[in-house]
């Protein structure tokens, strides 16, 4: 089972912008929706910095350092190592700081940010919530409703059982991630699109029994918000 361990590596500002893994990269809800949820959260978001985790998991990767941000205290409660998500299909989480809101029910609409890789490319970030931008500039989350099937179902199987303020690195197996080019998360960029899904659903891979690795995707997600339906 992977560990992660802290290395001292802090620098004040926003979430973290830096490369990926071992390469570089960059749906939508109701605007209306995204907007309110990123105002109403504003005045209480956590202050972050970041700091570099190298995590070890030879079964699923390999070794190679995984960048992301924490808070400056980390949460004592939080785990030290993954584990699997109970009736989830084989997701696995490690919390990264465990939050102090509410936990989301079925039917709530809740504000997730993401980083999301894909373990294939070697990590490759192929999307990111801080590189989507409104008019003024802000970072704009990815609102949906928890239950509905058109987004994957690893991250609602992660986000269901956090709490608002909480972040969770999420390895998604195959079987819980993307089934067709129409589930959300969508990475806006067309590039970026057309390479995780030619990579995910690669018909002569897939014919040669690799079907089991492509698709395996790992996203850190932090609960902004949530609002009751």
């Amino acid at each position: 089972m992977a560990t992660a361990a802290a290395t001292p590596c802090f620098a004040s500002g926003a979430p973290l912008q830096a490369a990926s893994l071992l390469g570089t990269s960059s749906p939508r809800a109701n605007h209306h929706h995204q907007r309110h949820l990123t105002n109403q959260s504003a005045s209480t978001a956590p202050s972050r910095r970041k700091v570099s985790l190298v995590l070890s998991s030879s079964a699923l990767f390999g070794s190679f350092a995984l960048p992301l941000f924490v808070p400056a205290s980390p949460s004592k409660s939080a785990s030290p190592e993954f584990f699997e998500l109970p009736n989830s299909g084989g997701v696995r989480v490690l919390d990264l700081r465990i939050g102090s809101g509410e936990v989301p029910s079925i039917g709530d609409e809740v504000a997730v940010h993401y980083y999301g890789r894909l373990a294939a490319k070697q990590g490759w970030r192929f999307d990111s919530t801080y590189n989507h931008k409104d008019s003024t500039g802000d970072s704009v989350p990815f609102v949906f409703k928890l239950g509905s099937g058109n987004v994957i179902s690893g991250i609602q199987a992660a986000v269901k059982s956090m709490k608002v303020g909480g972040i969770r690195r999420v390895i998604i197996p195959p079987s819980q991630g993307y089934q067709s080019t129409s589930q959300e998360p969508i990475p806006p960029n067309f590039f970026d699109r057309q390479r995780l899904f030619t990579t995910i659903f690669n018909p002569t891979r897939l014919a040669n029994g690799e079907g089991s690795t492509l698709g395996t995707l790992i996203f850190d997600v932090e609960l902004v918000n949530l609002r009751h339906q």
